[in-house]
């Protein structure tokens, strides 16, 4: 067993009435690359979402290292500092350059120098290959572009674990490959990452685990080879019809 780093306890989600997660245990281990596949609506981003402190969870545990996130703003702002998110539709600060998103967390959260976030913010856009862009605005990118911006800001923080929400679905599919490679870099660097994705491919050759989702419960929770060649739900092998069968 590898150090825990998140521990999700019998975590539930409701929206008025609807329930969209039931009763959900996941432990997320250091260096662990998790990609959590299943249908629109199975409860993935809502997951995410309540692992990163933007929802709060109606039932259920949230533990950093053994301790509870709780709901105090500034306990979160800390957590969030340390498990990042980066979001399908990009985020990036329009009013600001390529540079400027990627200082503004260092120097107004961690309050590192100047220099120390310029550094910063310069090797991980070195990293993602959009150094040549430092003074572009987010409106003179491509949607890939943003994307690798996004990924550069939420490197710059420094997190322990990252957290990524769909990051290809805004993108042309041209646009898709350049981000994927740059998350597969990522992952052989030994970051601890949490991605939701409809990249079957990606997920099965990338992730060291691989999280089926469906109607809000975990069906499936497996090392990918046997996720993807053998699955042992019914509903995991109906999900992977298609991608089996190609």
């Amino acid at each position: 067993m590898g150090e825990k780093i998140i521990s999700i306890e019998n975590l539930s989600k409701s929206f008025g009435d609807h329930e969209v997660l039931r009763k959900i245990d996941i432990s997320v281990e250091k260096g662990e690359v998790i990609c959590i596949v299943g249908s629109s609506g199975s409860g993935k981003s809502t997951l995410l979402r309540c692992i990163n402190k933007l929802e709060r969870q109606t039932n259920g545990k949230i533990l950093y290292h053994g301790k509870e996130v709780r709901d105090v703003q500034k306990e979160i702002n800390e957590y969030r500092s340390k498990v990042g998110m980066v979001f399908q539709s990009f985020n990036l600060f329009n009013n600001m350059t390529v540079l400027e998103n990627c200082m503004c967390g260092p120097r107004k959260i961690l309050h590192l120098s100047k220099e120390e976030s310029f550094d910063r913010a310069i090797r991980h856009l070195k990293k993602v290959g959009m150094a040549p862009y430092i003074n572009a605005t987010p409106a003179q990118l491509s949607g890939g572009q943003k994307q690798r911006v996004a990924i550069a800001r939420a490197l710059c923080m420094n997190p322990e674990v990252l957290l990524f929400d769909e990051p290809t679905s805004a993108l042309d599919p041209e646009m898709v490959g350049e981000v994927l490679s740059v998350m597969k870099e990522l992952a052989q660097t030994g970051l601890t990452m949490i991605i939701v994705t409809h990249e079957m491919a990606f997920a099965r050759d990338v992730s060291t685990r691989t999280i089926f989702m469906d109607k809000g419960y975990v069906v499936e929770d497996a090392a990918p080879m046997e996720l993807f060649t053998n699955p042992k739900n019914p509903r995991t092998r109906e999900f992977l019809g298609r991608y089996l069968a190609g």
